[in-house]
């Protein structure tokens, strides 16, 4: 694969281009079933990834849209075509990990062998360099700090693992809203995960479960918020298992967890394709590009 080239506004007809992404992960692997379903039992479980990823493709196609999918190592060892038909249409492939742990659970070790073993599996099963890491659940934070050198030691160009918020599973408040360097005298970029502000507030704003509760309304103003009066592109994220109602329902869950993972998943195709026909969108890297240029032109100014 040849290295990440800016893409200018110009290039998106003027507009500025927003990150648009996809943790790759199935309904039985997130953090919200965690304390109900055991990893050892996962293979068991019915698996709709593939499925809903190929969705995910076609919708993007409909609305040129490209993306970066942020895909588990575990789900790429079992899905090598799929990780193939990603980069095939033109979207970066890039890691979320193993096994969806998350990293404020990890030492430095385990996490340096947990993305080293998935870096390896993307890379083989689609055959491109994966250069780019999304942390399970944003779980890069003030308690990990050592996370960003083991990414710069293992040679990624950067990472889109911090929430900007204060939230109940995960978050780092006092974090710059905008991409960063997050090691002196490293290149390794750090992109957030957006966020807008009211009355001098942080809001979530970065998709998942707050898209798909909260009206559209609101993400429209939140990223015209921060692409026009801010001037920076958004970063979106969401997952495959969001676009999809016929999922399995997973008893003895939490009722707090129940409501934030089943609510609005029939409307959440519909919003998304109005998402990424209303706006610019492109891959994580190409934007890491420009945002790395832009860092670097300030610095010099």
């Amino acid at each position: 694969m040849n290295a990440a080239t800016p893409i200018s506004q110009a290039e998106a007809g003027g507009a500025i281009v927003n990150g648009l992404s996809v943790d790759v992960e199935d309904w039985f692997q997130v953090g919200a079933f965690e304390g109900v379903i055991e990893r050892d039992d996962w293979g068991s479980l019915t698996d709709r990834v593939d499925r809903n990823v190929r969705q995910i493709l076609d919708m993007f196609d409909a609305a040129e849209a490209k993306a970066t999918f942020f895909a588990l190592g575990w789900v790429a060892q079992r899905h090598g075509g799929l990780m193939r038909e990603i980069v095939l249409r033109g979207h970066e492939l890039a890691s979320h990990g193993w096994d969806h742990g998350r990293v404020f659970r990890m030492d430095r070790e385990t996490f340096a062998a947990d993305i080293s073993r998935a870096r390896q599996v993307l890379e083989d099963a689609a055959g491109v360099r994966v250069t780019g890491y999304r942390a399970p659940s944003f779980s890069i934070d003030q308690r990990t700090p050592w996370a960003f050198e083991v990414l710069a030691e293992q040679g990624y160009a950067y990472s889109s693992s911090v929430a900007p918020v204060a939230h109940d599973h995960y978050g780092w408040a006092e974090a710059p809203r905008f991409a960063f360097r997050p090691l002196a005298g490293s290149p390794l970029l750090e992109i957030p995960v957006t966020t807008a502000m009211f009355a001098g507030k942080r809001l979530a704003a970065g998709g998942g479960g707050f898209f798909r509760v909260i009206p559209y309304g609101f993400s429209r103003w939140a990223i015209r918020q921060v692409n026009c009066r801010e001037g920076r592109p958004a970063i979106f994220y969401f997952h495959p298992w969001e676009i999809d109602p016929g999922q399995p329902r997973v008893a003895g869950a939490p009722l707090r967890s129940r409501l934030r993972h089943y609510t609005n998943l029939d409307r959440m195709a519909g919003k998304l394709r109005q998402l990424v026909r209303e706006f610019a969108w492109g891959r994580m890297d190409l934007l890491a590009a420009s945002e790395a240029a832009r860092i670097d032109g300030e610095a010099a100014a």
